[in-house]
């Protein structure tokens, strides 16, 4: 099972589609289909079948996927590993965060970080919680910023950072009433996140813990700059990180409402692959994002499986 192989094995299980997965390898699809059928022969079983929703893995192909990522992951460390020591390690990260994270968070710390290190690049990609995921599971990203879901996975660890308030939000002309309770509350439409999204997670949770159903969803969409503006339009309520407010153009036009009952948070928190040996430059990143992004000193917590939080 050579690298190249696991690769193009990959790639086809994330498209579900020949012809995608031969354009992301950079591949003719003869040449694509000549490898996967080379890992079939190899493992002495098949790895795919073709059906109406595409190429989709057999049990035994889904078997490998696992165990593919964690040769891809471990072939990268190794490289890593050895350059470092050889002190020919190139000194980048590839941080993966949500939007709103960036953009309220990150950018002041990221700033301060290139000032005191400025022979170490930085690349950041946006994108949502689930697609940050699968990249840190791919090693196409090294580090991870997000709301902590609790998912769990050992070869990950996962640090909390801080606490981030929730906040009700309502159109400011939608004269909107105060809520005695979240029995109350849970009679009011919302815009939010579609089902996956961690900010859909939050929602749900808020609602959930409390024992109270959930209220009726008058608008499903993939932005929260998007649901504040919904929201500023008086189309329904909001349920959002109130870090996601401070720069946002409709911030006029919407205004807060008390939680009735204790206010919900997210756990702002980062993750990154477990290695046998971090490259100094992530050990760097890591450093500083405990130091300047949380008010928990890094002495002060203790590594358990990823998913959960650093305390």
């Amino acid at each position: 099972m050579t690298p190249r192989h696991l690769k193009t094995f990959l790639a086809v299980i994330r498209h579900g589609n020949l012809t995608r997965a031969a354009a992301e390898v950079n591949l003719a699809q003869s040449s694509l289909s000549d490898q996967i059928q080379a890992l079939e022969e190899e493992l002495g079983a098949e790895l795919f079948v073709r059906s109406r929703q595409g190429v989709v893995p057999t049990p035994a192909g889904a078997a490998l996927k696992a165990y593919a990522e964690e040769i891809l992951a471990l072939n990268g460390e190794a490289k890593d590993a050895v350059r470092s020591a050889a002190g020919n390690a190139e000194q980048s990260v590839i941080l993966g965060t949500l939007e709103t994270i960036a953009a309220e968070r990150l950018a002041p710390w990221l700033s301060l970080f290139r000032r005191q290190n400025p022979g170490l690049a930085l690349k950041l990609k946006v994108g949502g919680s689930g697609e940050l995921h699968a990249q840190l599971q791919q090693g196409s990203i090294d580090v991870a910023f997000t709301f902590d879901r609790g998912y769990e996975d050992v070869r990950f660890a996962t640090r909390r950072l801080c606490s981030e308030p929730l906040v009700l939000i309502a159109g400011r002309n939608a004269q909107p009433s105060s809520f005695d309770s979240l029995v109350a509350l849970s009679a009011a439409h919302f815009i939010a996140t579609e089902a996956g999204c961690v900010y859909r997670h939050l929602f749900d949770t808020a609602f959930a813990e409390a024992g109270v159903t959930l209220p009726p969803i008058a608008t499903e969409t993939d932005s929260i700059a998007t649901i504040i503006r919904l929201v500023a339009s008086g189309t329904g309520y909001g349920l959002v990180p109130r870090l996601a407010i401070g720069l946002s153009p409709a911030r006029n036009d919407i205004v807060e409402l008390s939680w009735p009952g204790k206010p919900p948070v997210a756990s702002l928190v980062m993750t990154w692959r477990r290695r046998r040996v971090q490259p100094p430059a992530l050990a760097l990143i890591l450093q500083s994002a405990s130091e300047n992004l949380s008010p928990v000193k890094p002495a002060d917590v203790h590594p358990r499986h990823a998913g959960s939080c650093l305390w």
